[in-house]
């Protein structure tokens, strides 16, 4: 019976040995900004794009994003943050992707978003993050006609905007 036990004892302390070692995090968990950091700026992107207000749509999910799921505070000054978050909106493409059958109208869109970001250190002038390939990409149902897709007031804008702050904040501070 002892032996039973002891052998039940190791396999268990082999397989939790096993598992706390697996190098395995929680996406969202981590921070790899240094801990000076406290404040960052972030002044509106750059829209190289056709599309109109596209760049504020995006820059005002960012700042919220970074409000709501990290402890940092926010300015838009570059001169007033420990960090400054400056990025170019490249590119924006909406391309159908589903139809309906009967009518032949669009009703998923595959939308993607490029960018260029970069996050500096303000005292040190150091690059934190930086990429000029920052591709944001998902899939949206849509209930207007694929002309409407990105007008100024639709809220498909506004869930594509909430998205790609998501993906962008977790890409600065996990440093992916």
């Amino acid at each position: 019976m002892k032996r039973i036990f002891w052998r039940r004892v190791a396999v268990m302390a082999a397989t939790i040995g096993g598992l706390s070692g697996c190098g395995y995090h929680v996406a969202g968990r981590t921070n790899a900004l240094p801990p000076s950091i406290h404040v960052i700026a972030v002044p509106a992107l750059e829209n190289a794009t056709t599309s109109y207000r596209i760049e504020q749509k995006l820059t005002s999910a960012t700042v919220h994003e970074f409000l709501a799921k990290t402890p940092y505070k926010v300015v838009s000054n570059p001169l007033d943050g420990d960090a400054v978050l400056r990025g170019k909106v490249v590119a924006l493409e909406a391309v159908p992707l589903l139809f309906d059958t009967v009518s032949g109208r669009a009703t998923t869109m595959l939308v993607t978003v490029k960018c260029d970001v970069t996050l500096t250190q303000t005292s040190t002038e150091k690059v934190l993050y930086h990429t000029d390939n920052f591709i944001f990409r998902n899939e949206y149902e849509i209930s207007t006609d694929v002309t409407s897709f990105f007008g100024e007031q639709d809220p498909a804008l506004d869930r594509v905007a909430k998205d790609f702050a998501q993906r962008l904040v977790a890409a600065v501070t996990e440093n992916y």
